[in-house]
């Protein structure tokens, strides 16, 4: 089968198409013919050894996907002709994936494959920082930094869906329109988002959603209403801020990781309980990724460099299908 190979760790343009086995799965595990598969910001530091989670050389790239199951191992919960998403965290860029049933959710009637292989990771992290670390409630506040990006989007929409306040901020004014077609009523720019967040809500919002980090990280702080909550998911701007603690203090606001995979580790039913809860969302279209781009299989480099140029308005994806 075809897939795409790391064999060096020099970035997105030194990965290969090659052919190689089909997997096998094993007891409790699926055998996915793949039909799209996401493209995600960890696919662009694997390919330098720059994402905390490595693999031996070579691997396959790829963390999500949607397909298929072909074939289904011993005490799968899974059957031949089921349509499935994936979330593996790696091998997924191949004409076929093997899958942990854990690691598996199915698709619902109605939403496309290519829409589902843009979800597992976007919305089941956007999941977990809103519902479960932050709990947020309806009425609440929301101030979304990189709100035109993949999981930006996914946290407008699922916001927006759990009844929240959601301000977006964004880059650009292109940038913006996307977001207020998502739903945003507010949308603002990242140079001077502080003042702009506080001209709509004086007191602060009760969260920041920060997949970002980098020189807005102080002001974000500034941005939180009393008792708000700053939610750390990432380093996009690639500096990895600092927070001085007294700054906590001033208005008893606090800073919480938000790791969503480490939190499924040891727990084979936590991805399950978390599409369990999202799924009326998803099957209702409330939560339906914007498609950026769609690139073959063979320019897997190609879109896996959009994410580095920081020019992704939604989701890109890979069609693998026919390849």
């Amino acid at each position: 089968m075809k897939a795409i190979h790391v064999t060096q760790l020099t970035g997105p343009d030194d990965v290969e198409l090659a052919e190689v086995d089909r997997p096998v799965p094993g007891a409790r595990e699926v055998l996915i013919e793949v039909a799209y598969a996401g493209v995600t910001f960890p696919e662009l530091l694997q390919t330098r050894g720059m994402y905390q989670v490595k693999h031996e050389l070579p691997f396959v790239l790829g963390s999500e996907a949607a397909g298929v199951v072909v074939e289904a191992g011993p005490g799968s919960r899974f059957r031949v002709g089921d349509r499935v998403a994936a979330i593996t965290g790696k091998g997924t860029f191949a004409q076929y994936l093997v899958a942990a049933d854990v690691q598996a959710v199915p698709v619902p009637d109605g939403v496309e494959l290519r829409h589902a292989a843009g979800m597992p990771m976007n919305v089941l992290t956007a999941d977990f920082a809103l519902r479960l670390r932050a709990k947020a409630e309806p009425g609440q506040s929301i101030l979304i930094h990189g709100a035109a990006g993949g999981l930006g989007s996914a946290a407008v929409q699922l916001g927006l869906a759990m009844g929240l306040d959601v301000v977006g901020v964004v880059s650009t004014g292109e940038k913006a329109d996307v977001v207020r077609e998502l739903g945003a009523e507010h949308v603002v720019i990242a140079e001077g988002f502080k003042d702009a967040v506080k001209d709509i809500f004086p007191d602060g919002v009760d969260f920041v959603f920060d997949p970002v980090g980098g020189d807005r990280f102080t002001d974000s702080i500034r941005a939180l209403a009393p008792f708000g909550q700053l939610l750390v998911l990432g380093f996009t701007a690639g500096e990895i801020p600092t927070v001085k603690v007294n700054r906590l203090l001033l208005k008893n606001v606090s800073v919480a990781g938000v790791a969503w995979g480490a939190a499924t580790r040891g727990d084979d039913a936590y991805i399950a309980r978390q599409w369990d809860a999202v799924s009326e969302h998803v099957a209702a279209g409330r939560l339906d990724p914007r498609i950026h781009a769609t690139y073959p299989l063979a320019e897997a480099a190609a879109a896996v460099n959009e994410l580095d140029r920081r020019s992704v308005m939604g989701k890109v994806l890979l069609e693998v299908a026919g390849e």
